[in-house]
Formats: C-alpha cells, sequence, structure tokens
C-alpha cells in the first residue's frame, strides 16, 4: 500500500513542492529550446516541453510504484506548456542555447533532490533514493536528446549526470543526519548546481578510461 503523500510533495508553496515545479519547469524549457534548434512549429514545442518536463518524474513514480504525478495534476502540463509558450515568445535570441545548459544545470540541481526525497517518502532504500534522483534529473533530458536527435546527456563526459547525483547523494547524507527539509535541500540542490556549473565554467570533467577510442 502506497503511504500518504507528504503535502510537501504535491503543494509548490512548500520547498520540495517548489523544487518539483521548478525542475518541471526548467525541462519543459530545455524541452523546447530543443524544438527552437531545429525551428519546429508551436505544437512541437508543447510535446517536447511536456515530455521534457515530467519524462523523468514519470519513470521515477512507475519504478517506485507512486501514483504518476501528473496524472492527478493538471498544473504539471500546464506548467510545461507555459515554459514551452515563454520560448516560443522569447523568439530567436543569441543566447537561448546558452539559456539551455544553464536552464538545464537548475534542473539536474532540483530534481535530483525531489526525486530522492520523494523515492524516500516510499519507504526506497538509501542508495536507491540515490540512484532515482539521478533519473528524475535526466532521464526527461535523454528523451529531449533523442527525440532531437542530439547525442545523449550519458555519452558526453562533461559533468552532468554526476552533478544530479550530487545533489541527491547530499540530500539523502544531511537528511539522515536529522537536517530539515528546507536546509537539506537547498544545502544540495546548491552543490548539484555548484558542480555543473563549474563544468559550464571550467570545464571540469572525469577522467577518461585510458586508451584510444574505438567507433
Amino acid at each position: 500500500m502506497n503511504p500518504i503523500v507528504d503535502p510537501a510533495l504535491t503543494t509548490p508553496e512548500t520547498v520540495l513542492g517548489a523544487l518539483d515545479f521548478a525542475g518541471v519547469a526548467v525541462f519543459a524549457a530545455t524541452g523546447a529550446l530543443a524544438a527552437a534548434r531545429e525551428r519546429h512549429d508551436l505544437v512541437t514545442f508543447a510535446f517536447f516541453g511536456a515530455i521534457t518536463g515530467v519524462g523523468g518524474g514519470t519513470l521515477r513514480d512507475l519504478l517506485i510504484g507512486a501514483p504518476v504525478f501528473w496524472v492527478g495534476d493538471w498544473r504539471y502540463i500546464a506548467v510545461c506548456v507555459a515554459a514551452s509558450m515563454a520560448v516560443w515568445i522569447v523568439g530567436a535570441r543569441p543566447w537561448r542555447f546558452r539559456a539551455l545548459l544553464w536552464l538545464d544545470a537548475v534542473g539536474l540541481a532540483a530534481y535530483g533532490v525531489f526525486g530522492a526525497a520523494k523515492a524516500e517518502l516510499f519507504g526506497v532504500a538509501p542508495l536507491i533514493c540515490i540512484v532515482m534522483g539521478a533519473l528524475t534529473a535526466c532521464f526527461g533530458g535523454i528523451v529531449r536528446d533523442l527525440l532531437a536527435g542530439q547525442p545523449s546527456i550519458l555519452l558526453r563526459r562533461e559533468i552532468t549526470v554526476s552533478a544530479a547525483l550530487l545533489a541527491a547523494s547530499v540530500y539523502v547524507a544531511v537528511r539522515a543526519l536529522g537536517l530539515e527539509a528546507w536546509p537539506s535541500a537547498f544545502l544540495a540542490a546548491g552543490l548539484g548546481f555548484a558542480l555543473r556549473a563549474g563544468a559550464l565554467v571550467w570545464g571540469w570533467s572525469l577522467p577518461a578510461f585510458p586508451g584510444t577510442a574505438t567507433r
């Protein structure tokens, strides 16, 4: 039997609820920006935004046995459509694709924390909570890249998934030490965002396996 859903996970006025809606919004914007790169129409903008915005959370909920979050709350799809329309209205700006990278960084951090928090609520083991945080943060972007015909984030050496893992890991760790949700979420999301920001600004990356790549 599923536990009673904590209002902190569904109400945007609370810290975890705010992270959830923020993650959906920024990932939806990155989906719309990917559609902009290919000069798609308005309907495709909304589709890219929706599939990117709710993709990771959908996979998480299916895996942990939770009701799929957006099916019972229309606001999530509305947020995706609104974010997609905002990208359309902004139009062709020289900075828009750089904005995609920074929005993705925000989404990785926010959703890494929220995914771990929701898995924890459903009684999942701490290690799996961290995995669920990473899946929540990254799966929508993977689908976005596949639909747009771009290299998946999993195939890039730059730090992306690692930022989501860091955010989820810190959240699980500090919550286990008894810290409240607000400071735990801000600390974890801040560190995850800082790691991704460092990769964007200074080119940080993880060491590669030694040898010559083969194709």
